[in-house]
């Protein structure tokens, strides 16, 4: 039984890795056929090393496929040194296998000619496949990688980082091309990174809220028993009268809110109560590992 117990635990760590480099794989495919598809063709250069090599396909001709493994390799490097060798090893996966799946699909027809929708789309298409490959905590190598260093260092989300990076690239767009072209490739970058954020989060968003009661023993207990929801009584005092005045603490389910926020009302019409957005939940209840 404990042989079994033994290999069992040794297989589940390979079992992880192999999914995470299938989510290497999967979502560099999603950023390249995106790429080839939605933004190359529109002249749609919404940031990253793709941008560049739009704006360096557009002036000179050069093969994006060529360009972007050759922005790659510095950004690689940097990898290696701010992010570890496990990390550098899988985003070497990602920085290799983008520009070649760009490089396969090169000859795809357009899945359509207006900018607007290769931006909307594209983007979609981008943040999709960068977030994925996030999700299997490496990189596709360009500056998602430069934007996996902010996030190590800084905590912004990797959607934020994405698009501060990128901004200067958009920039450019709008001087080789024009304004309206700058403008596109500017609607490209917000979406990516909201999708990017959308798939590291996902759809579901809980609320976090604050509630100071005069009869905190029976709102306890109503959402104990009523919600069945967890509740944290916290130390506070007020400002003015320097009373002891706890705080009740409790997060919920976004379909939960109304409930809590009526259960509280009944019990006591004159409860203040501070709602704030959790957009992700770890714990009982909740998103477990």
């Amino acid at each position: 039984m404990g042989k079994q117990t033994k290999r069992k635990h040794e297989r589940h760590p390979l079992l992880k890795k192999l999914v995470e480099y299938l989510y290497i794989l999967l979502g560099s495919s999603f950023v390249a056929i995106a790429f080839n598809v939605f933004l190359l063709p529109n002249e749609v250069a919404s940031g990253g090393v793709s941008g560049i090599s739009t704006i360096l396909n557009s002036v000179l001709g050069w093969e994006p496929a060529y360009v972007q493994w050759a922005f790659n390799i510095p950004l690689f490097i940097a990898g290696l040194i701010f992010l570890g060798f496990q990390f550098g090893f899988k985003t070497a996966i990602g920085t290799v296998f983008l520009p070649f799946v760009v490089f396969l699909t090169k000859d795809w027809s357009p899945w359509t000619e207006d900018p607007l929708l290769g931006a909307l789309f594209g983007g979609i298409g981008v943040g999709l496949g960068l977030g994925i490959v996030f999700r299997g905590k490496a990189s596709t190598g360009g500056t998602d990688l430069a934007a996996q260093i902010i996030n190590k260092f800084t905590g912004l989300s990797l959607g934020t980082c994405v698009a501060i990076i990128d901004g200067l690239i958009v920039l450019s767009a709008a001087i080789v091309f024009d304004i309206e072209k700058g403008l596109y490739a500017l609607i490209g970058l917000y979406v990516t990174s909201k999708t990017i954020d959308l798939v590291q989060v996902g759809f579901s968003r809980s609320k976090m809220t604050l509630i100071i009661t005069n009869r905190q023993e029976e709102v306890r207990d109503g959402i104990l028993h009523k919600i069945d929801r967890g509740v944290t009584k916290l130390s506070a005092y007020g400002g003015y009268t320097d009373d002891e005045r706890p705080i009740l603490m409790c997060v919920v389910d976004q379909t939960e809110f109304t409930k809590l926020k009526q259960l509280v009302k009944s019990i006591d019409p004159k409860a203040f109560i501070v709602v704030t957005d959790s957009s992700e939940v770890h714990g009982e209840g909740f998103k477990r590992e």
